[in-house]
């Protein structure tokens, strides 16, 4: 295409952090721009928030469902190309039905729905609209975690036998929520962020990751959820034992109370030959360990990484990217298949980025986690996405 995509936003007004996350990683590339939004369920916080995006007040609505009929109305060469969902996860079902249903492609925040139920009815309307459908489970757009792939599909772990997989994080250790904190506020009600609070804020990115780098999937899990903090609704922390098909087995940790780490997200994988560690807070390295020789340290924009990887690093070796990089190596892959669809021509052959699919089994981590929870950490069978 020889234009650039435009895209409209549905939340992530003033006061947002995961919208303006989100905007910085859609405009690094100079690929996209911002042109519509409907900002707040509160109409004039939405017109606030889109004049101080320095939006044409006739493309900045006072809701979701007035955006979709007006934008869907526009001539094609002002028409959106895709709709960008950043609200809590109560509100993202309903717009991405309305914008699919319209014609619109998706890029939507994590989880993907309030529920299973939504899940999978999504992915129904997904395939039968066939439109781009892209889920921002940015950590997999890190350069050092598509090498870390690269190297178990390449075998040279051997078999996997054990994963590591730890999201402890220490910001809601207390009652964060009472003072008014919006995102502690939203994340920890059930009403809008559905039947997990740590387990699905962060738990299912490491479920994610996990599968993303071994290309295991879980066949039953055993899960203890716990709400440490007096008067929370739902779980800030959560320890689950993984077995997986083929024999691996696993421990993932998600945590909100663990008091002094920021965002200590880390993996570790142990196959029969080889063992890799990668942890977020130092995301452009990748640690290869074995029995008989010194450890390996990988290093990000070096010439010895896989091409899958290679392809994702955006500066040179010695220079940092992290959080918002991986974001926007989501987005750009995005780009690839939007563009794709606008334009009428066939998707690249080799597009890496999560899709529905992804997020539909986000949906069954988190109801199998908290249906072990529930039958006091008993084992239970992973079901079918």
């Amino acid at each position: 295409m020889n234009r650039k995509l435009r895209f409209g936003m549905i939340g992530g007004g003033r006061g947002a952090f995961i919208g303006a996350v989100h905007r910085i990683a859609a405009l690094m590339d100079g690929r996209a721009e911002l042109v519509a939004g409907a900002f707040s369920s509160d109409a004039r916080r939405s017109h606030d928030s889109g004049a101080d995006l320095g939006l044409a007040p006739d493309r900045v609505y006072g809701s979701y469902r007035e955006m979709a009929v007006a934008e869907a109305a526009r001539p094609p060469g002002e028409r959106l190309d895709f709709v960008v969902i950043v609200t809590p996860n109560h509100e993202h079902y309903q717009p991405a039905r309305l914008f699919l249903e319209r014609g619109f492609n998706i890029v939507c925040d994590k989880p993907v729905t309030f529920n299973l139920t939504e899940a999978r009815a999504l992915r129904r309307i997904v395939a039968r609209t066939g439109k781009v459908f892209v889920l921002t489970h940015n950590y997999t757009g890190t350069a050092m975690v598509k090498q870390a792939r690269a190297l178990v599909r390449a075998g040279k772990l051997g078999r996997i036998r054990k994963v590591v997989v730890e999201y402890p994080q220490g910001w809601l250790a207390t009652r964060l929520e009472a003072s008014g904190q919006k995102q502690a506020a939203w994340r920890t009600d059930p009403r809008r962020s559905g039947a997990a609070g740590s387990i699905g804020d962060i738990g299912t990115h490491a479920e994610n990751l996990a599968r993303y780098v071994t290309g295991l999937r879980i066949a039953e899990l055993c899960a203890d959820l716990t709400a440490f903090v007096p008067g929370r609704k739902l779980d800030d922390d959560g320890n689950i034992l993984l077995r997986f098909h083929g024999g691996a087995k696993g421990v993932l940790i998600a945590s909100q109370i663990s008091l002094g780490d920021e965002n200590n997200f880390n993996l570790r994988v142990y196959g029969d030959k080889a063992s890799l560690e990668w942890h977020q807070e130092y995301p452009g390295d990748l640690t290869v360990k074995y029995a008989d020789q010194p450890r390996q340290l990988w290093r990000h924009g070096n010439a010895y990484l896989d091409p899958a990887a290679a392809r994702f690093a955006r500066v040179p070796p010695g220079h940092p990217e992290g959080y918002l990089e991986a974001f926007a190596n989501i987005y750009r892959e995005a780009f690839r298949a939007i563009s794709a669809e606008v334009s009428g021509s066939k998707p690249p052959a080799d597009l890496d980025f999560p899709t529905i699919d992804d997020g539909v089994d986000g949906m069954v981590f988190i109801a199998t986690v908290v249906k072990s929870a529930q039958r006091g950490a008993r084992w239970v069978k992973y079901p079918a996405a």
